[in-house]
């Protein structure tokens, strides 16, 4: 098993590509501590289906835009798992308009889910991660972040803050042996893009060569190619996960 008694902290893992990786993860050895806005049912019914003989699985209530929270939430991971060896930045939100009409409680929101939750959990993994001289960061962008998109000037903003971020600290933490690296994916089939409208999924069908939209289980397994030994030599990666689409 690729991840075998490593000890990984997921953001955003009560659902689509969050629950993907932590699912994914566990089938690896991994034991997985992931946090949603609240104990919901949704974070037991995950917490039921992951654990399993030699997995310890465990969800969080953690606003990850609030660093104290983020700091306390990884204080708790340690003296309940023992250690920490991998961080999934997943967390994130939509909340689309054109910028004219955009309001600055949208901007902000977005900003701070997407972006700032990514500085407050790397900030708060980063003490023992130092210490201990290793650990793998992999943080969730989208194409978005590297074309931009109509109505989503905040989401644009924030996924390709997220790049910035991770260019800017694999410079800081390379000489630790933390790497860090952002999955891109396109155009996802969960519960998010489940709501919007057949016509409009099939207009961005059109745009991807492989004629489909990608599924949770492709991120999740690009995320465990960087968060194992197969990516041992890949620091500052932006995977494309896109199936070619157009402006990626």
């Amino acid at each position: 098993m690729l991840l075998e008694n490593k000890v990984a902290i997921i953001t955003g893992g009560t659902r689509g590509i969050g629950r993907a990786i932590a699912r994914r993860f566990a089938v690896e050895g991994c034991h997985i501590a992931f946090c949603g806005r609240s104990r919901s049912p949704q974070m037991i019914a995950v917490e039921e289906e992951l654990e399993h003989p030699g997995v310890k699985v465990k969800g969080y209530a953690v606003d990850v835009t609030i660093l104290p929270d983020c700091q306390q939430f990884v204080e708790k991971v340690l003296e309940e798992f023992g250690h920490l060896d991998i961080l999934v930045n997943n967390a994130g939100i939509t909340d689309d308009a054109a910028i004219k009409r955009m309001t600055e409680a949208q901007w902000d929101n977005v900003i701070n889910n997407d972006l700032k939750s990514v500085f407050c959990m790397t900030k708060a993994v980063q003490p023992t991660m130092w210490k201990q001289g290793f650990g793998s960061i992999v943080n969730i962008s989208s194409v978005v972040g590297i074309g931009g998109n109509v109505n989503q000037a905040n989401y644009a903003a924030a996924k390709a803050g997220i790049i910035g971020f991770t260019k800017t600290a694999v410079k800081e933490f390379g000489s630790r042996n933390i790497r860090m690296n952002v999955v891109a994916p396109g155009f996802i089939a969960t519960e998010m893009t489940g709501e919007i409208s057949e016509q409009l999924k099939n207009y961005w069908q059109t745009r991807i060569p492989l004629r489909r939209p990608g599924t949770p289980e492709e991120v999740a397994n690009a995320c465990l190619y960087y968060a194992s030994e197969l990516g041992s030599y890949c620091t500052g990666d932006v995977m494309h996960l896109c199936g070619g689409m157009e402006d990626a």
